[in-house]
C-alpha cells in the first residue's frame, strides 16, 4: 500500500487537516485511548526520532525487534485494528490534548521540512538505517492507523 507521503509539503498538509478536525471531545471507533493518548502516542515515533528520552535497545532485544517488528512497522502493509504495540509508546495517563497535538503538528512540520534526503540511511531508534520509504512507512501508516481510529 501506499502512504501519504509525509516529505511533500502538499500530502503534509492533507495529514496535518486531519489532526486539525480533531477535538478533545473526538472518540474512538476502537481500542482503549483517548483522543489526547493517542496524540501523545503518535508523538512517541517521533521522540524517538529527534530524542534521547528512551534507551536505546541493545543486543539480543534489538535483534528480536529488528526480527519479528521491522517489516510490520515499516513494511507496506496497513496495522490491524487493536494490535499490540511496543511497551515504549504505551500511553495510560492523562494527557492535554492541545499540547500533545500542538507537539504532534510540529514533529510533522519538522520532518516534512526536513525532507526525505536527510532520512536516507537515516539509524532509526530500534531497526537501524531505514531508507527514506521505510521512515515515510513508518511515521505515515502509524499515523493514518490512529486518525482512522477516530474517525479522521
Amino acid at each position: 500500500m501506499n502512504w501519504s507521503n509525509l516529505f511533500d509539503e502538499k500530502e503534509t498538509n492533507e495529514t496535518l487537516q486531519r489532526i486539525e478536525s480533531l477535538t478533545s471531545e473526538t472518540q474512538a471507533l476502537w481500542g482503549k485511548m483517548n483522543v489526547a493518548q493517542m496524540l501523545a502516542h503518535c508523538n512517541v515515533a517521533y521522540d524517538l526520532t529527534y530524542t534521547d528520552k528512551y534507551p536505546k535497545p541493545k543486543g539480543f532485544q534489538k535483534f528480536l525487534i529488528k526480527l519479528f517488528a521491522k517489516n510490520v512497522v515499516v513494511g507496506p502493509k496497513p496495522y490491524k485494528k487493536n494490535s499490540r504495540t511496543a511497551p515504549v509508546f504505551l500511553v495510560t495517563d492523562e494527557r492535554e490534548f492541545e499540547r500533545e497535538k500542538q507537539r504532534l503538528i510540529e514533529n510533522i512540520q519538522k520532518t516534512q521540512q526536513l525532507g526525505s534526503a536527510h532520512f536516507e540511511g537515516k539509524e532509526s531508534h530500534a531497526f537501524g538505517a531505514l531508507s527514506e520509504k521505510e521512515w515515510n512507512n513508518l511515521f505515515s501508516k502509524h499515523l493514518d492507523h490512529h486518525l482512522n481510529q477516530f474517525g479522521v
